[in-house]
């Protein structure tokens, strides 16, 4: 059961930022109840993997000085501004050349193939209602054949009203947005083509970034009719110049109003804070733990609705999104979440084993964690994944996980949602999916896990970022 928080040793009131006196209880300024300010989380104790620390538990972590060293941290890589692409990960094909005037194109719908009867979904997700297996295709236009020839004798037709022909399509301006499936209708505002009604693909459809040795990949999957998930990922430098890298997987819980908007208003406002506060000198894993707190606020944020959009959609509940993240140091790993999305350890030799490094906030967890069921037959129920944290206005509690680990050799973190670990759950199944070059080449490694979901079945949108270990120096790329 959770306790009340105890009373923060801070030196400036949170709400009126008026200096403190130590022991004081309330703000002598504003009056503000110093005791509902919630304590600096004590580091969990830093783990070693595969049984070798090399420093004691408390980090000397170096002190901040008025500069980094490399200038400003890197930017955030906010999964949004990403550019569009199709399902496929192919870029959007740029739009063709307008025809002449004297001879316009007259647009031709291709067939459309039957979709082959899949398998339905095993299991019950309960943050992921039933979703339609592809987007609704609509049938083109008819268009007008040749009239038939005179016959003799035969009075010639009367001519038809100039408002029941269907004249030809004109080709779509070059800078009309052209679609990909017919390359020649146009598409409307609602996202379908004018020509064969195709549904374009969006822009979170399918997602990419590579920032320096980290990588993230995002795929909207092969049931669901849009992409929840969202990433942030970059790197920056400590205090005393050695590179960190940070990465933020969002998840958006299905069954919650804007899911889409919840993960990435939370990947974005984490992975700001986190790049924000290492070069500072925040230890990671204090900014780890500030940075799911800023998440949960931006999530927060997008229940203050009007009233009046309250009283049109009443029994809608509010925006809602797991979290989960990783900071890689030179010698330090630390991992924080909410919800059920994990972190895997890869080492880069294979002969040594793998590891997960978080626990699931879910109904499998909690049985499991009790003694009720093994894992095996906690997962196997409808009830497994059914998340008993999340980041959002309607969570009861939000207790954010933190934890540091000393590898004590390189390899490779894993961070993902249950898109992917769904085909890959236990750590052994996760290492053997990893290329064995995914520390080289993060961003193709990325793209095989995808690519392993999807093969799976992609029942959910699947999110993965890899982060090589140690954190190697800025400016070095995936070949």
């Amino acid at each position: 059961m959770s306790q009340m928080p105890q009373q923060a040793a801070v030196s400036k009131c949170p709400s009126c930022e008026e200096p403190l006196e130590p022991g004081d209880r309330f703000c002598g300024a504003c009056g503000y109840d110093l005791s509902v300010v919630p304590a600096r989380p004590e580091d969990s104790p830093t783990l070693a993997i595969h049984g070798v620390v090399s420093a004691p538990d408390d980090v000397d972590w170096p002190v901040a000085r008025d500069s980094d060293g490399h200038g400003h941290p890197a930017p955030v890589h906010a999964a949004a501004e990403l550019p569009g692409t199709d399902s496929g990960g192919s870029p959007l094909p740029p739009p063709p050349p307008a025809a002449p005037p004297s001879a316009p194109a007259v647009p031709v719908a291709p067939a459309v193939p039957a979709a082959p009867a899949g398998a339905p979904a095993t299991g019950v997700r309960f943050d992921r209602p039933g979703e339609p297996e592809e987007y609704p295709l609509q049938a083109p236009d008819p268009r007008l054949t040749a009239e038939p020839a005179p016959v003799p004798g035969q009075a010639p037709a009367p001519e038809p009203a100039a408002a029941s022909r269907q004249p030809a399509p004109a080709a779509p301006d070059a800078a009309e947005k052209v679609c990909v499936a017919c390359r020649a209708g146009r598409v409307d505002d609602d996202g379908y083509c004018e020509n064969c009604g195709h549904a374009q693909p969006r822009e979170r459809d399918h997602m990419e970034q590579e920032s320096g040795p980290i990588a993230a990949v995002s795929d909207r999957g092969l049931r669901h009719h849009r992409n929840e998930d969202a990433f942030s990922v970059g790197c920056t430098a400590l205090p005393d110049g050695a590179p960190a890298s940070v990465a933020i997987v969002c998840d958006g819980v299905s069954s919650a109003t804007r899911p889409d908007d919840a993960s990435l208003a939370a990947s974005r406002a984490a992975g700001e804070t986190l790049l924000g506060a290492l070069p500072r000198g925040t230890h990671p894993q204090q900014a780890m733990h500030d940075a799911i707190l800023a998440a949960s606020q931006a999530v927060n944020a997008l229940a203050d609705e009007p009233a009046t959009a309250r009283e049109q959609a009443p029994h809608q509940n509010a925006p809602a999104c797991t979290l989960v993240g990783a900071v890689v140091t030179a010698g330090l790993l630390v991992v924080g979440w909410v919800g059920d999305s994990r972190v895997y350890w890869v080492p880069a030799d294979r002969t040594t084993p793998p590891a997960r490094l978080t626990e699931d906030d879910s109904w499998a967890a909690q049985m499991v964690a009790a003694g009720l069921m093994n894992e095996a037959e906690a997962y196997a129920d409808e009830r497994a994944h059914a998340i008993t944290g999340w980041l959002g206005a309607d969570a009861y509690e939000l207790e954010p996980h933190t934890a540091s680990f000393k590898p004590d050799r390189p390899g490779v973190v894993v961070v993902c949602t249950d898109g992917l670990w769904n085909y890959a759950e236990s750590a052994e199944e996760m290492a053997e999916a990893v290329p064995l070059d995914a520390a080289a080449r993060p961003l193709h490694g990325a793209r095989v896990l995808v690519g392993h979901a999807l093969d799976g079945g992609g029942h959910d949108n699947v999110t993965v970022a890899l982060l090589p270990f140690p954190a190697p120096s800025q400016g070095a790329g995936s070949a």
